[in-house]
């Protein structure tokens, strides 16, 4: 589903129909959590998400599909921070065509891209024997600059 109010609507429908386990699963699938979900059917919330959950769960969902570690995780940290401080970040999120590993392969280009040369003292205090060792990974700035315009629709996979 490309928006939270179409999962709103959908969740509605069901709990209208009575089909709590179609609910359920909706829920899942969208990465909604199941306190959530038990919120929703007691009337505490009304609407099972909004778009910040939504567009978390969805990244929860790719994330359980990619099993993306270290840095990778960080990454991953860093959408789900702007998406908290950017309602429109995390619209877009939702949206058809924009995915997690689309993100991560726009991450992975610009690091393969833009590779420095390590300095060769470190590389030394480092007890590697290349004669040559290159790094480009975004520092935190640019990889959520990067996130931003590729969510946002500035830079695609």
């Amino acid at each position: 589903m490309s928006s939270y109010t179409e999962i709103n609507e959908l969740a509605a429908n069901l709990l209208q129909e009575g089909d709590l386990d179609s609910l359920k699963e909706l829920a899942k699938e969208n990465g909604i959590p199941d306190d959530y979900v038990e919120m929703y059917l007691e009337e505490a919330i009304p609407s099972l998400c909004d778009s910040t959950s939504a567009a978390i769960g969805k990244i929860d969902v790719e994330c359980m599909k990619l099993k993306p570690k270290e840095l990778m995780l960080d990454w991953v940290e860093y959408i789900k921070g702007l998406c908290m401080e950017n309602e429109m970040i995390a619209h877009q999120i939702r949206k058809k065509g924009k995915t997690l590993q689309g993100c991560m392969a726009v991450l992975l280009e610009y690091s393969f891209k833009n590779q420095i040369t390590v300095d060769k003292t470190i590389i030394k205090a480092a007890g590697v024997s290349a004669g040559k060792v290159t790094f480009g990974v975004p520092g935190m700035a640019k990889a959520k600059e990067l996130i931003r315009d590729y969510y946002m629709g500035g830079t695609k996979a």
